[in-house]
C-alpha cells in the first residue's frame, strides 16, 4: 500500500512539471540593430568588408528577420565613399574595395525604411600576439584547460583590446577586453579557461584594437552577460548604448556598434 501511495505521488509530481505556462511577455515595435565590424587583419589588404543589418523581435522567436533595402555608406576624413550593396535578402550589406587606414575616421551612414542612422569611428591598430601558454591543470577543480596569449602593450601609448577566442565547442566564443592603465609598456596576456578542450583541438585567437568608447560598451556588456550576474544584490543593469544615433528620429535608438579595427589573428593547437 505504500508503494502505491509513493507510485501515485510521483506521478502527480511528474504531471504537475509537464503543465504549460503562459509567459504574456511586452511588445514592441522592430528596431535596427546594427552589425557594424570593420575588421582589418594583419597581412592583408583589408578590402573585403560586411556590415549586417537585421531587426529585433519577439522573444520567442526562433529567427532574426533581416533589415532590407537599406542604403549603407562609409566615408572617410578625405570624403572618399564606400558603399555597401546587400547581398541578396540576407541583410549583409558588402563592399570589395574598402581601404583600411590606421587612426583614420570614419563616418557610418545607413538610411533604413525612411530614417537616417549615423556613428563616428577611428581604426585602431594592435600589437601582435607572442606567443601562447597553456595549464592543464586550471579552474577551481584543476581540470580546466587555460590558455594565455601574450602580447606586448607599446609604452606611453593608451591602448585598448578586445579578445576572441573561437574554439569548436560551446555555440558563441569566448569575449574579453582589457585596458593598459596598470600594464603600460609590459608584456601581459589575454586569458580563455575551457574544461572541455581537448589535445589537438584548435583554438582561434583574435586581438583587436579598439576605442576607449568600445571598451566601455563592451565591458558593460559582458559584465551583464557574464556568469556572475543575477544574484539578488546586484546592481540593476545599465542601459548598453552603442555609438550608433538616428539623426532623423532620435526616440527610435538603433542597437548595435560601428568599430574598426586591425586584427592579429593566430590559431593554436591545444596540446
Amino acid at each position: 500500500m505504500k508503494k502505491f501511495i509513493f507510485l501515485m505521488f510521483s506521478i502527480c509530481l511528474v504531471t504537475n512539471c509537464e503543465d504549460v505556462i503562459d509567459v504574456d511577455l511586452n511588445t514592441a515595435e522592430p528596431r535596427l540593430v546594427i552589425d557594424a565590424s570593420i575588421n582589418w587583419f594583419k597581412n592583408t589588404t583589408g578590402n573585403q568588408q560586411s556590415i549586417k543589418l537585421s531587426l529585433t523581435a519577439p522573444f520567442f522567436d526562433n529567427e532574426v528577420p533581416p533589415a532590407n533595402g537599406a542604403l549603407v555608406q562609409i566615408t572617410d576624413s578625405n570624403a572618399n565613399v564606400y558603399s555597401f550593396v546587400e547581398d541578396g535578402t540576407t541583410g549583409i550589406y558588402k563592399n570589395y574595395n574598402f581601404t583600411p587606414i590606421i587612426d583614420e575616421t570614419y563616418t557610418l551612414n545607413i538610411v533604413y525604411d525612411g530614417e537616417t542612422y549615423s556613428a563616428v569611428e577611428t581604426l585602431k591598430s594592435v600589437v601582435p600576439i607572442d606567443f601562447v601558454e597553456q595549464n592543464n591543470e586550471g579552474g577551481f577543480t584543476g581540470e580546466d584547460i587555460e590558455l594565455k596569449a601574450f602580447y606586448t602593450d607599446p609604452a606611453n601609448i593608451e591602448n585598448y583590446y578586445f579578445f576572441e577566442f573561437i574554439a569548436p565547442i560551446g555555440l558563441v566564443p569566448s569575449l574579453e577586453v582589457y585596458e593598459d592603465r596598470f600594464t603600460d609598456g609590459n608584456q601581459i596576456f589575454g586569458f580563455y579557461s575551457e574544461e572541455e578542450l581537448e589535445s589537438g583541438m584548435e583554438v582561434k585567437i583574435r586581438n583587436y584594437g579598439i576605442s576607449e568608447r568600445f571598451y566601455q560598451f563592451m565591458f558593460i556588456l559582458l559584465q551583464q552577460g557574464g556568469e556572475q550576474d543575477g544574484g539578488p544584490f546586484e546592481t540593476q543593469p545599465a542601459t548598453v548604448r552603442g555609438n550608433c544615433v538616428n539623426t532623423t528620429n532620435p526616440a527610435n535608438v538603433p542597437f548595435g556598434y560601428f568599430r574598426l579595427s586591425e586584427v592579429d589573428e593566430l590559431i593554436y593547437t591545444v596540446e
